[in-house]
Order: structure tokens, then C-alpha cells, then sequence
């Protein structure tokens, strides 16, 4: 995440980190509490926001594509006034 220079691949980078915590909501729920299902909500709702901040950081991204031609993160010191 911290070494990328695309923003498209720190996205993917950061979606896997929050997939990878979703997983372990699962399994901890899972064997902490086999017959409670609050983990697995909890999940469900971290998958749906991960979602719209996915849908979100891509329209920032081509909006930035748009006005710079690149989306690498050192150039964005191009859009300063």
C-alpha cells in the first residue's frame, strides 16, 4: 500500500486489507460464538460501506484522470493552483 504509486493499485491494496479484517469478524465470531450471527452482520454492513468507498474513491480517481491525464500519486501536486 505504502510503496504504490497508482492510485488504482493502492485501492486494491487498501479493499484487500478490509477484506482480509472481514474475514478474521467471521472467524473470530465463528469460534467465539458459534451460535451468535453478530459478527457476520457486522461484516455484511463492512462489505456494503467497502463497497460505496470503492464507488466513491473510482469516480475521484477519473475525475483526477480527467484534469491531469495521469493518475500516478506523485503527479497530483499538479492540481494545486
Amino acid at each position: 500500500f505504502i510503496t504504490r504509486k497508482n492510485m488504482i493499485a493502492i485501492l486494491i491494496s487498501l479493499e484487500l486489507m478490509l477484506n482480509a479484517v472481514d474475514i478474521n469478524f467471521v472467524v473470530f465470531n465463528r469460534f467465539l460464538y458459534p451460535g451468535a450471527l453478530e459478527g457476520m452482520i457486522f461484516t455484511l454492513f463492512a462489505i456494503a460501506i467497502a463497497a460505496a468507498e470503492t464507488a466513491l474513491a473510482i469516480a475521484i480517481i477519473v475525475n483526477i484522470f480527467r484534469a491531469v491525464r495521469n493518475i500516478d500519486v506523485r503527479d497530483l501536486d499538479k492540481l494545486k493552483l
